[in-house]
């Protein structure tokens, strides 16, 4: 059932939705940005997978949860990719994330480091707000219950204009109390011994990561917290799930611009890697000079056609031999913070098989591990202090039908009671420079925090 309403601001209406039915399973699949133009130009919001996609969807009050911890050979360790599959049989909306070291129960070894947070979590839901932004249409999809009508008047009761998006901010965070797990030069001294593995024939190419954490204040508002990430750092894969709000459990708050797969229902695949940036300047004469430069750079297209012969092979394990494309490769891709060159590769997936025999085939994301993929794996839990968790795995939502479409976890936050931890990483081939490398590092995470800072 397909319920029309009025429009109303999508800020407004998720704290008004938040207010109602509170934090806890909140979702917002909601990218607040598209491919932009010069870094001065203003951000105007735009919808999840903006330049992709039509549509932002916001989810409130899931009808169950469902969430995956723990290794494999762990008392209490449940599979989740098994889960995956049990959702998709059971049918209904989901949404929720799936974290990195997932694939320990894709590839057994000890090079997993048993994260902090959840593997899995997703909530399933009757209804989903769907959003609009450039057609300013607002919509409920769900089944014809109380419910439904109770959401509807939720955001029927909205003024026009409500939603000031700074309304709730939190305070700001003061830098001083971040706490980096690996600094600058401890990031240079790990991206030269992974050069000395490759120079050796070990691998070719690691996205290596480093994060810094912080306290946050008791009861710190998460949806406000978001709301600071989403408008200085819009992204077209950007969003929010919140596990346990109330209690400050879990919650990924994301501005990612990268998409991991997308499965449609008639089983055509798209993934969508990144390798390769450069920052956006204020004057249009540098910005352009940064953009010149990032796609004339052997060393990046390398990067980035290596990545994609990954996710060639990744595909071909599960598509239809012949069906894997190559639409773009190595094209410049700029948003308010970032250029980025991406590439796309297309395939279909062979009949028979669904979206969790996809993600076994790609899990994790050639552009976050590396290649061969399984060593990248060993080398980057060899050097890497902490464990990634919900970072570089997957925001997603696997629609009725075995529908599909999942981000990549960069640029994100991640919440784990009242610790924030924010993560960023570079990929690392024979000719990069450790000391640039760990300034990329620096300025892809500056912008996370000075959105909290």
């Amino acid at each position: 059932m397909r319920r029309e309403l009025p429009w109303r601001d999508p800020w407004a209406v998720a704290l008004a939705l938040a207010a109602a039915f509170g934090q806890d399973g909140l979702v917002w699949l909601d990218g607040d940005g598209s491919p932009a133009g010069p870094a001065a130009a203003g951000g105007g919001a735009e919808p999840f997978g903006a330049g992709l996609s039509a549509r932002s969807i916001l989810a409130v009050a899931p009808l169950e949860t469902l969430c995956c911890r723990g290794l494999p050979g762990e008392p209490g360790a449940h599979d989740p990719f098994a889960a995956l599959e049990r959702m998709e049989a059971q049918g209904g909306d989901w949404l929720g994330w799936l974290g990195y070291e997932a694939g320990a129960w894709v590839e057994a070894g000890d090079h997993w480091q048993r994260p902090a947070m959840a593997t899995l979590w997703a909530g399933r839901y009757d209804h989903l707000l769907h959003i609009n932004l450039k057609e300013r249409q607002l919509w409920l999809e769900g089944c014809g219950t109380e419910r439904l009508a109770t959401i509807a008047a939720v955001v029927e009761a909205l003024p026009e204009g409500a939603g000031a998006p700074t309304a709730g901010d939190p305070a700001a965070i003061p830098i001083s109390t971040w706490h980096w797990h690996t600094d600058a030069g401890g990031f240079a001294a790990q991206v030269e011994q992974l050069q000395a593995w490759i120079a050796a024939g070990d691998l070719f190419q690691a996205n290596l990561t480093a994060c810094c954490e912080t306290t946050l204040a008791a009861e710190t508002d998460l949806l406000a917290l978001y709301g600071r990430l989403r408008r200085a750092c819009p992204a077209p894969f950007s969003g929010l799930a919140i596990a346990n709000g109330a209690a400050q459990g879990e919650a990924v708050l994301s501005a990612s611009p990268e998409r991991f797969l997308r499965l449609s229902a008639d089983g055509q695949v798209e993934t969508r890697p990144i390798k390769g940036t450069r920052p956006r300047r204020a004057d249009p004469e540098a910005d352009a000079r940064e953009a010149a430069e990032l796609i004339t750079s052997p060393k990046d297209r390398a990067e980035n056609v290596m990545i994609v012969d990954l996710l060639r092979n990744d595909l071909g394990r599960v598509c239809v031999a012949g069906s894997i494309s190559v639409p773009q490769l190595v094209g410049l891709e700029s948003y308010r913070q970032v250029h980025h060159l991406t590439s796309v590769v297309e395939g279909r997936l062979r009949p028979g098989l669904g979206v969790v025999d996809l993600l076994r085939a790609c899990w994790p994301g050639g552009s976050i591990s590396g290649a061969p993929k399984v060593r990248a794996c060993r080398r980057l839990n060899a050097l890497e202090p902490v464990p990634r968790g919900p970072y570089c795995g997957s925001l997603f939502h696997l629609a009725p039908g075995g529908a599909f479409d999942g981000n990549i976890l960069i640029r994100s936050l991640l919440i784990n009671g009242r610790q924030l931890r924010v993560h960023a990483g570079c990929g690392i081939v024979a000719d990069s420079d450790p000391a640039g490398e760990a300034e990329e590092m620096g300025w892809k995470i500056q912008p996370l925090l000075e959105a909290l800072t």
